[in-house]
């Protein structure tokens, strides 16, 4: 079943212009309220809020508080490096869990986690 997040956010184009930039997502569908952006076949919606041809339910503007989104990645040193490089501020800084993960955060412009992770291989 296909599925994907909706982030419902005044700031379309800036998030747009983060997640292409930054993260190496790119646009799948842009119209001048909506954007859905695609990475490794994974796929994150932006959408204007208070759109009166919206149900009530997708109106509402992101708080900023209580969402994080994962990214899994083969090399999470070199993801780490690359987003220093591109000067993204660092939330949690690189690590190894016990249960196993290393991992390392940022947050977006809307107030959302993003942790890049790389998991311990399971035997």
């Amino acid at each position: 079943m296909p599925f994907y997040n909706g982030i419902v956010t005044s700031k379309l184009q800036e998030s747009k212009e983060f997640y292409t930039k930054n993260l190496e997502f790119s646009v799948k569908f842009e119209n001048e309220w909506f954007v859905l952006l695609e990475r490794d076949g994974r796929e994150l919606a932006f959408m204007l809020p208070d759109l009166e041809f919206q149900n009530q339910i997708f109106r509402g503007e992101y708080s900023g508080k209580g969402l994080w989104l994962t990214v899994e990645v083969d090399d999470v040193e070199a993801e780490y490096e690359r987003i220093q490089n591109l000067d993204v501020p660092i939330a949690v800084e690189l690590r190894q869990e016990e249960w196993g993960e290393t991992h390392f955060s940022i947050v977006d412009l809307n107030g959302i986690g993003i942790d890049f992770v790389k998991y311990k291989a399971t035997e």
